[in-house]
């Protein structure tokens, strides 16, 4: 979740990634359930369930990438990113509830993931962001 930058991370960071893994790959299965067949899979992602990774098959690839927050209005945090591997056009209204689904559903599940600090979801401009006690100083 560095975004491919191979960044240097110490050991919170990295544990703390790991949560975060668990926590978008368990919301990857629900959203497979709810609209993983609503939508032709584009043709070179393999089907759900069908890799080792759930980001790498199925409809959604659900994850966050770190922002320091330079300009935003909630400063740092991890941006929550939604990708849905189709050719088919998913119309602004679908895409718009699948993600508000994702971010009431990542707010439920980070005091599970992370009973220990607190965190929530916010909307930031068009984004939604994990902010809060990242701890990761």
């Amino acid at each position: 979740m560095d975004g491919g930058l191979g960044l240097m991370r110490g050991p919170e960071v990295i544990a703390f990634e790991k949560r975060l893994k668990e926590l978008f790959d368990t919301l990857d299965l629900e959203l497979e359930k709810r609209w993983g067949a609503s939508y032709q899979l584009h043709p070179s992602r393999s089907s759900e369930g069908t890799t080792a990774n759930p980001e790498d098959d199925g409809l959604f690839n659900i994850g966050a990438g770190f922002s320091a927050g330079y300009g935003s209005e909630t400063g740092r945090g991890y941006v929550i990113e939604v990708r849905m591997s189709t050719l088919e056009t998913v119309p602004e209204t679908v895409r718009n509830t699948i993600l508000a689904y994702v971010s009431t559903r990542v707010d439920e599940l980070l005091e599970i993931y992370f009973p220990d600090k607190e965190l929530n979801v916010v909307k930031d401009g068009g984004l939604y962001k994990i902010v809060g006690d990242l701890g990761l100083a």
